[in-house]
């Protein structure tokens, strides 16, 4: 006998849901012999790749774990004092280890389900009200994606309330003391949309020169400065508003706890980053970015906002509110594209507030700030100058000509500082972890450079705090009973284990949304997340220090460009849509470099996602709508006819692959060329990746840029509604034009400005991508393409006996999802779709998308990590819900009270003491027996979302109504 000296686990097998002997009966109840012959019958032959993926051959988990501690290794751990809005902190580990490193939190969804999603949204509703209380503001959303770009919201949403005589007001006014990656998306986002950014020193403006006459609406403040200084604005900000102009602070929360909050001091938004709420550092992200104002705002706030209401039996429920701050909604006329929040990591720092409450953030944040103060007195002690008259947690100090003596000793002792280019000065900022061993550490490098050789030292423990009096915070805050009630351990686990226990993920089944691509988060492929070497690294240092993550992004951008077809990748956008919107701004610099500034028409086929017209008016073009046809697909003629018609402005097409509709195109090619024919690029949505990988790609196609949705396809958790990442791949022409940074370098000779806070996006999560390529190899990332189309024609093989599918392609077969029409039963029984989506809970299924992108419909899609059985328990739920329909149509059941109308259904309904239903209580929790073996119970009953919009409420403060 021969021995194998090969790992025998075959981690593609644990991936793809179906078994052998599961896939031949699939097969069979298609009606097609083999997966390939699927395949053939569905993707056009004129599209598919001619080679198959030049990838790494598939390894082991245990091969993967033990290769990839090699390539963190070379991310070599120094002490960052950098600051610059990023800061080391302790994540208690009760946090990490329940929620960060918990599939029960990080496999959610966005919470649009919300009588499922209770846990995440409380847990929400706590991370709003520690932002509102630290701030002094009245609402704030559920996080967005970092702090530049939360800047930018706060910028574009007062441009977007201009009135009176400052309707035509075009200037924002930056103080040149802000973050400098901030200013650099303030300049993206500012130049599509025609805003003139005045970036100047706020000590130097002069009220007197009218200088906010009618042409500034809004100002920008840093408090604390980029530098440190902790500056009184109360009077800038009040001569503003004089002027009729708005202020936004971009502020540090933690420095909150001791420094009077912008909303004293009267700011009309408040922006800023929750990262060193228990957050790591991630080389830059994911991070939860935060945006506060006041209430008159509450319908102009971008991003989400978890709000309370009430269920169908009067009690309690939280719910996202407002929800057409989902701005993609609004298409064409949304002046934000977001569609992506920082779920998660709002969570964990929402967590986070909870675990200290006041009196422990107030301990840390005195701890930092004392630790800093003394810092001041033994360098001032050495001989050298403090430059900040107030600060925080942060030092300027004046090093005279010793600033890379400074360097060399500091890296010498593995520590980073802050170096101002082309000044004698270095920034030291403290967090949450420094020790007295360390304030040893960083004193002994400026005694040294001091030439000081005395033996030891002792630091004094006695400091005085440079906070003015008339800065310092008075007010209280996290007074709300959740923040005082969860200090010890036991008690924080207990709550949140209460939490995660009111919500569905997919540790409990199938989440099969329709274009979002709920599929398998692999432990093996997560387990990296948290180790040290990525966690714990800041985005500024030097590039030799990041050996490990250079390694991974030069690999996984290689990877990314043979699976997409593309000549290079930015991993800068940290969500889908931020993705779309670098990719249009690429599009918009190389029609600019051709001398062709003047193209910006944007087709967008009807069917498209919100986002891309949304995004294409954030980069300043104009949406031209194209029409489809009866089968889904963009109607060709009409394509030509847009195309001849703005041949002489068209910048591009946008368009989705396989379409929106769940079918592969067959004219994708043509379409293409008469895009190009005109003179415009063509931009891929990638959300619908999942179809293409190893069968074709974005440049096979004809596409000049993508964005991949790596939450999606490339299987990064959903978080809950974030984090997400999305990189944009680019044709050879484009490549220059990727991204920069005002930091580091990143992009081409003719980079854009950047797009996200951190150099490399979200970079701490791009090691799941990466090892879900490693784990599958290039002949595995074939195989699961297929089997989510395997599953979706499964699916579509077993519902269409039952119900309608709108569109299939030529030979009859969907792509990876479908759309299944549920609109006959509002004629015949009065059912929206949804009472089917509200019903599906009580079969302990999250719904599938609902009415997009038709209204009246699911759109389904079940990944190719879903086992066959778990698809029959699916397709048995929507089958029995059709029975339960037609009893309604038929008279059997009530048209109001019947199990859809009344759906969810709660423990305590069912266990009431009087039922008075017209149906049984089993019938309304347990309708198949798999139910009663796997039962996930709503926590509330059908949400009353319009009383919630009347009667908003944010905060975690108790109403009297529900007391």
């Amino acid at each position: 006998m021969k021995i194998d000296f090969r790992y025998t686990d075959n981690f593609v097998d644990r991936h793809i849901g179906p078994s052998k002997a599961e896939t031949i009966q699939m097969l069979s109840k298609i009606g097609v012999s083999s997966l390939d012959q699927l395949i053939d019958e569905t993707v056009p032959a004129n599209i598919r790749m001619k080679e198959k993926l030049d990838l790494p051959k598939a390894i082991s988990e245990y091969e993967f774990l033990s290769s990839f501690q090699d390539l963190a290794s070379n991310n070599q751990l120094f002490k960052s004092y950098i600051g610059l809005g990023y800061y080391g902190t302790i994540t208690p580990p009760v946090i990490l280890r329940n929620i960060l490193e918990n599939p029960g939190w990080y496999t959610a969804y966005t919470p649009y389900q919300a009588e499922i999603a209770q846990g995440r949204l409380e847990a929400l509703i706590n991370f709003q009200t520690a932002v509102i209380d630290l701030t002094g503001m009245e609402i704030a959303n559920a996080s967005l994606l970092d702090e530049g770009t939360a800047a930018a919201e706060a910028m574009t949403m007062m441009h977007a309330l201009r009135k009176g005589k400052k309707k035509s007001a075009n200037k924002f006014v930056v103080s040149d003391k802000c973050l400098p990656q901030t200013i650099d998306i303030l300049t993206s986002r500012a130049i599509p949309l025609g805003i003139e950014l005045d970036i100047c020193s706020i000590e130097t403006v002069d009220f007197s020169q009218d200088l906010f006459g009618n042409e500034v609406f809004g100002v920008l403040l840093q408090y604390p400065d980029e530098e440190g200084a902790v500056v009184d604005y109360s009077d800038f900000i009040q001569k503003s508003h004089e002027a009729s102009a708005l202020v936004a602070m971009a502020t540090d929360l933690l420095s909150l706890t001791l420094l009077k909050s912008p909303g004293e001091l009267g700011a009309d938004v408040v922006i800023g980053t929750t990262q060193r709420f228990g957050v790591p550092l991630g080389f830059g992200g994911p991070h939860a970015a935060f945006f506060a104002t006041k209430e008159e705002y509450k319908r102009q706030i971008p991003g989400r906002i978890i709000g309370l209401s009430k269920d169908a039996q009067g009690n309690k429920a939280y719910r996202m509110a407002l929800q057409t701050r989902e701005q993609h909604i609004r298409r064409e006329k949304a002046t934000s594209n977001i569609c992506t929040a920082q779920v998660l990591l709002a969570v964990i720092a929402g967590a986070y507030t909870v675990y200290h409450g006041q009196e422990g953030l107030k301990k840390i944040g005195e701890r930092v700030h004392g630790l800093t103060s003394i810092l001041e007195q033994e360098l001032t002690r050495l001989g050298y100058t403090q430059l900040n008259k107030s600060y925080f947690d942060t030092l300027k100090i004046d090093v005279k000509s010793k600033v890379e003596l400074i360097r060399g000793i500091a890296e010498n002792k593995q520590i980073n500082f802050r170096y101002f280019p082309n000044e004698s000065h270095i920034g030291i900022s403290l967090d949450e972890t420094v020790s007295y061993q360390d304030l040893q550490q960083i004193i002994s490098v400026f005694k040294k450079a001091a030439n000081d050789l005395d033996g030891g030292f002792t630091i004094s423990e006695e400091y005085t705090s440079t906070i003015p009096e008339s800065l310092v915070r008075k007010s209280e805050f996290l007074t709300e009973d959740v923040f005082n009630k969860y200090h010890s351990e036991h008690e924080m686990l207990r709550y949140l284990k209460r939490l995660e226990n009111k919500d569905i993920s997919l540790v409990h089944s199938m989440i099969s949304l329709g274009s979002c691509t709920m599929k398998l988060n692999a432990t093996t492929e997560m387990i990296p997340v948290t180790w040290k070497e990525f966690g714990n690294m800041h985005p500024f240092v030097p590039i030799n220090q990041a050996g490990g993550y250079y390694e991974l992004f030069k690999m996984l951008n290689q990877w990314l460009c043979q699976i997409t077809g593309f000549s290079g990748i930015s991993f800068q956008p940290n969500s889908g849509a931020q993705g779309e919107y670098a990719g249009l701004m690429v599009i918009r610099a190389f029609h600019q470099a051709q001398g062709e500034a003047f193209r910006n028409i944007a087709l967008i086929p009807a069917s498209a996602h919100g986002t891309n017209p949304a995004s294409a008016v954030m980069a300043g073009m104009k949406v031209v709508v194209v029409k489809c046809d009866d089968r889904g697909n963009i109607d060709v003629e009409d394509l030509k006819a847009k195309a001849e018609q703005y041949k002489s402005e068209l910048s591009c097409l946008m368009v989705t692959y396989p379409s929106t509709h769940g079918v592969f195109e067959e004219s994708i090619i043509e379409i293409c060329e008469v895009i190009h024919q005109a003179g415009g690029q063509v931009y891929m949505d990638g959300a619908n990746m999942n179809a293409q990988v190893g069968l074709t790609s974005p440049f096979t196609i004809g596409a000049d840029v993508c964005h991949l949705n790596l939450h999606k396809t490339f299987c990064i958790p959903h978080g809950g509604g974030g984090p997400g990442v999305g990189p944009i791949g680019v044709a050879q022409h484009l490549v220059d034009f990727l991204p920069g940074h005002s930091i580091t370098k990143t992009g081409g000779d003719q980079a854009i400005t950047a797009v996200s806070a951190a150099p490399w996006g979200s970079a701490s999560i791009l090691p799941i991508s990466y090892a879900y390529c490693s784990l599958m190899g290039g002949e595995g990332l074939t195989l699961a393409t297929k089997y989510a189309i395997l599953n979706a024609n499964y699916i579509k093989s077993r519902l269409e006996e039952h119900f309608d599918i709108l569109y299939v392609g030529s030979k009859g077969r969907c792509a990876h999802e479908m759309i299944v029409d549920f609109r006959a039963y509002k004629t015949s029984a009065g059912v929206e779709v949804e009472d089917v989506a509200k019903r599906l809970m009580d079969y302990g299924f999250h719904s599938p998308t609902v009415s997009f992108p038709v209204a009246g419909t699911l759109m389904i899609e079940p990944t190719e990590s879903e086992s066959m059985s778990e698809l029959d328990r699916f397709c048995d739920a929507l089958i029995s819900i059709k029975g339960e329909m037609e009893e309604i149509a038929s008279g059997q059941q009530d048209k109001i009270d019947n199990v859809l109308k009344n759906a969810p259904h709660t423990v305590h309904v069912v266990m009431s003491e009087t039922w008075g239903k017209a149906y049984s209580r089993e019938k309304a929790a347990f309708p198949l027996p798999y139910v009663k073996e796997s039962k996930v119970w709503p926590t509330v009953g059908r949400i009353d979302s319009a009383y919630g919009d009347r009667n908003l409420m944010c905060t975690c403060a108790p109403v009297s109504e529900f007391e």
